[in-house]
């Protein structure tokens, strides 16, 4: 600690840090524009300008200056109020004047700054330059002769997003931010960059002109397009959702969101199901729920339990998928489950399909094993992480399976099997870093459980987590990256039969299974053996299910109903309803209860509010919203040495090349997501 000074008055700050974030951290507030906590240093705007009493005789910036000790520094002298309002008359010397139809109007830092501490009046009266807009993709709008020059995008895409696409070109008044070659922005997370712009230079091109922010109900909730859980705002206005910001959460997605998380928003219009649809004659026709719910008590009627099955999907719901189980249960029906692509887990223990490092700690890892998995497609916001940690220069990052560009350097050990087999012998290179590291982590991805040996590797990479002491009291290295949260929460509950979603699948396709629920379940089932099957789609778009249903009752997303989820992490966090569900469409779990009523069966509760009553009473868990379960060391336990011969070692491990933007009903609904994946083909 240092002990400094501030407008006459006595503080003690950590040593190192500069002028400015002292200042923060004693309450005293410095206009900045270029400078972010998050972003390396520039010095750009110089609006940050403070006296330093025996320093140099004109004012510095604070963002760039460290603190030392008796520093004295003043925030409020003559001296540095002219200096400001000569840095603001110069920001706005080229800034045009359309403040009237600017996105960023009532948002906007320099038009606060311009307020708080400009003059008033300008000296200038000069013609102001115009510069040509560029093309940075389908998600940012430019308008360039508003920008600034603070480069916080610059140093965004560089440093957290890392594909180093905009930059600048030219000096002095012919200096433009630009993207190289005029080429759309490829990051997964380019959309925080309209967040970063102090001014109207680069706004959301969907939401341009649109609304304004003081129009707009703010409703903070969670995202669940991955499994990550990004702490989200949604801003509404009506029946219609506007725009999703990122809200700040440190342990989870910093400030930051993905793309996907961002633009989804009106994939909960398009390709809607508001009504319920009931297939006569090949052909659907709109009924009432109560004929639906007539149809199903018929078919329950004339059919075993055993003929009775329910699958759960990558978007459901802790709720959901309760009563989809209380509700499998009471019919005598065992033929569940949440495993769409048949990833090997028992749902035993908790510590097999978790994130157990957590995401904060990536910050303290010093080895990275990657198994199979592609953390930047499947959580671009845990990427970040990794390569945040990355250029540290602290962690060494390898990967079995070629992964592709992460964003970071990392070492290819090969796509072989027998890789895992090595590093357990001891006689990789890799070993060695192994040895010599203290926190190191292992994640595999969903592809390598998936496969007809994925228990197998799953206990090969237990025994190698266990030889290198990646599960400590202080620290557990052991990680599966889910892509979904719909699977986690089906674990949890214990949403899984004994054979899994393939047997169910055949049962269909041979004629043993008359009855099939599907719950948002639109992706990595094969639905061609459905076809001997009665199909009960609940969801909430029309998408691949849909043509083969046969009754389809519509439900609600996460951003129109109070739910749980758990994130990869195994952290429980729950959504807040934003809007209603448009026309008829309802509350999963009450579609749910209302099935069950008509069938006569008790699931303990008659509605989604009972529900949530019964599900807490039931899982105790649930009262630690937003904390991190206990590291789990039962996932070495009963580890023995049987697995190895099981393993097909021919196989190469193969990480599947899917289309990041379009991996469930909603993303495929949404007419943005869908521009992106057009553009990235």
């Amino acid at each position: 600690m240092v002990k400094i000074s501030i407008n006459g008055n006595s503080h003690e700050v950590p040593q190192g840090i500069t002028i400015i974030q002292a200042c923060e951290l004693v309450g005293i507030e410095i206009p900045r524009f270029c400078y972010h906590e998050r972003l390396a240093i520039a010095g750009n705007c110089r609006m940050c300008l403070v006296g330093v009493a025996g320093g140099p005789p004109k004012p510095v910036a604070s963002c760039a200056m460290p603190v030392n000790e008796n520093m004295q520094i003043f925030t409020d002298t003559p001296m540095v109020k002219k200096a400001r309002e000569g840095v603001m008359e110069f920001l706005l010397a080229n800034h045009p004047l359309d403040c009237p139809i600017c996105d960023q109007a009532g948002e906007c830092d320099l038009q606060d700054q311009a307020y708080q501490y400009g003059k008033g009046e300008g000296d200038y009266r000069e013609h102001k330059r115009s510069v040509t807009d560029k093309n940075m993709g389908v998600l940012i709008k430019t308008q360039m002769t508003r920008c600034i020059h603070c480069t916080r995008c610059v140093r965004f895409i560089e440093d957290v997003a890392g594909t180093t696409e905009i930059g600048a070109v030219n000096r002095g008044e012919g200096m433009e931010i630009t993207t190289y070659l005029e080429k759309n922005i490829k990051s997964e997370l380019s959309g925080n960059v309209i967040d970063l712009c102090p001014v109207g230079a680069l706004t959301s091109k969907p939401y341009a002109f649109k609304a304004r922010s003081w129009e707009l109900k703010k409703t903070e909730t969670i995202d669940v397009m991955d499994a990550v859980g990004s702490n989200i705002r949604i801003d509404s206005r009506g029946l219609e959702i506007m725009r999703i910001l990122p809200r700040l959460n440190e342990d989870i997605n910093e400030e930051w969101i993905s793309d996907k998380a961002r633009f989804c928003y009106d994939g909960f219009k398009y390709q809607r199901l508001d009504k319920p649809y009931l297939k006569i004659d090949e052909k659907f026709q709109s009924v009432s729920f109560e004929e639906c719910y007539d149809k199903i008590a018929e078919l329950v009627k004339n059919i075993s339990p055993d003929e009775i099955g329910a699958l759960c999907g990558n978007l459901s719901s802790l709720d959901d998928i309760f009563a989809l189980k209380k509700l499998m249960q009471n019919l005598g029906s065992q033929n569940f489950d949440c495993r769409l692509s048949d990833q090997k887990f028992s749902g035993q223990i908790k510590g097999d399909y978790l994130f157990n490092t957590t995401i904060a700690k990536i910050d303290e890892a010093e080895s990275c094993l990657l198994i199979g998995v592609n953390p930047r497609k499947d959580a671009p916001i845990l990427n970040a992480r990794i390569r945040k940690r990355f250029l540290t220069k602290k962690i060494k990052i390898a990967s079995i399976g070629d992964a592709g560009d992460l964003t970071y350097k990392y070492q290819h050990l090969g796509d072989d099997l027998n890789i895992l087999q090595e590093i357990l012998d001891g006689k990789n290179s890799y070993c060695e870093i192994l040895k010599n590291s203290k926190n190191n982590m292992l994640i595999m991805g969903e592809d390598v459980v998936a496969r007809r040996d994925g228990a197998e590797i799953l206990k090969l990479c237990k025994a190698i987590a266990k030889k290198y002491n990646l599960i400590r009291d202080d620290w557990n290295g052991f990680n599966f990256l889910a892509r979904n949260t719909g699977l986690i929460n089906g674990l949890e509950l214990g949403f899984i039969s004994k054979n899994g979603v393939k047997e169910i699948l055949n049962k269909a396709e041979n004629g043993d299974l008359k009855l099939l629920f599907l719950h948002g379940v639109d992706d990595e089932i094969d639905f061609t053996k459905l076809q001997n099957c009665f199909v009960v789609y609940i969801g909430t778009n029309g998408d691949r299910a849909v043509k083969i249903a046969d009754i389809i009752l519509p439900g609600s997303n996460y951003a129109e109903k109070d739910a749980f989820y758990i994130n990869l992490e195994g952290r429980i966090q729950n959504t807040r309803r934003a809007v209603f569900a448009p026309n008829l469409a309802k509350i999963d779990a009450n579609i749910i209860c209302e099935i069950a009523n008509k069938l006569n069966l008790n699931l303990g509760f008659n509605n989604h509010e009972q529900l949530s009553e019964v599900l807490e009473c039931e899982y105790k868990v649930l009262s630690k919203i937003n904390q991190l379960p206990s590291i789990n060391q039962k996932i070495l336990e009963a580890l023995d040495d049987n697995f190895i011969n099981s393993i097909a070692n021919e196989d190469k491990i193969s990480i599947r090349n899917y289309d990041y933007y379009l991996t469930n009903s909603i993303a495929r609904s949404s007419r943005i997501l869908n521009k992106c994946s057009a553009e990235n083909i």
